[in-house]
């Protein structure tokens, strides 16, 4: 995945050109994440670029963001339960402390993960996974990809 994309996430993502995109969302855009060191990884954008937190949208658009959160924090736990007997849990956090605009990060967690960032919150762990090139989001992910738009679509048609 190349391009300036990265650069306006929220804005390619309305004009249909970011790539992350799964699903539009009543409230915003679920994305798979960049990297895939925990595979599921996905992260909810708001669908206004100017939206810096929750409390700057109105009370019922805030509502709709939060129920999209939990919609793609469910996709991704079916998912991932589905593929991985050591899946654990779903962590989702709305953060903002490095991406200025509204979104909320889905991070699936498993088993498997080293003993010293299992119980900790994944920003701790080690700097390397964040750029190991086998985790970047690729053609491998696809069936991943597809798996996650297709539970987003049965929990939105059984809403």
């Amino acid at each position: 995945m190349t391009g300036d994309w990265r650069m306006d996430r929220i804005g390619t993502a309305l004009r249909g050109e970011n790539p992350t995109v799964l699903r539009r969302l009543t409230a915003g855009f679920a994305v798979i994440g960049d990297v895939q060191f925990l595979p599921g990884y996905s992260v909810l954008l708001v669908d206004e670029p100017d939206v810096r937190r929750l409390s700057d949208l109105p009370r019922a658009k805030r509502l709709s963001f939060l129920s999209d959160m939990d919609q793609l924090g469910e996709a991704v736990e079916r998912v991932c339960r589905r593929l991985d007997p050591a899946f654990r849990r779903v962590n989702l956090e709305i953060l903002g402390n490095t991406d200025a605009f509204l979104h909320a990060h889905v991070w699936p967690r498993f088993e498997w993960e080293p003993a010293d960032v299992v119980s900790k919150p994944v920003w701790l762990y080690p700097r390397e996974r964040w750029s190991d090139e086998q985790s970047r989001l690729g053609p491998q992910h696809d069936a991943l990809r597809d798996a996650i738009s297709d539970e987003l679509d049965r929990l939105r048609s059984v809403a």
